[in-house]
């Protein structure tokens, strides 16, 4: 099976996210770089949106979750972000870049990098 790729690059979404009194109190921006693999063969001979993974859907469920969640870590954002495209969305596999800028003084953006494979 090939492996393409679909992305959503610095998906910006605000939400509760920190360890911090003030960081549970006001809502800051996280940006989500996702890449998910996927075979477009299919699509690309039809030219219908039912025969590819629908990066729309993919987006409005993320921005959904993230703005409603409250997580401390953006380690655990970043598992639960990639547990819903994998069992929601059926892809086999997934990179996912949560940033969190301004997290660190003196770095542009911190987060963290995470790539899973969807367990069968």
């Amino acid at each position: 099976m090939p492996m393409d790729i679909i992305y959503l690059n610095d998906l910006r979404i605000d939400t509760i996210i920190g360890i911090f009194d003030w960081e549970r109190r006001v809502k800051q921006t996280v940006s989500l770089d996702i890449e998910m693999a996927t075979d477009i063969s299919r699509a690309a001979a039809s030219d219908d949106i039912a025969d590819t993974l629908d990066y729309k859907a993919v987006a409005k469920r993320v921005i959904a979750f993230v703005e409603e969640s409250q997580f401390q870590l953006v380690e655990t954002l970043a598992e639960r972000v990639t547990d819903i495209i994998l069992n929601e969305f059926g892809v086999p596999w997934v990179r996912l870049r949560v940033n969190k800028q301004g997290a660190v003084r003196g770095a542009r953006d911190v987060g963290v990098l995470i790539e899973r494979p969807r367990a069968d």
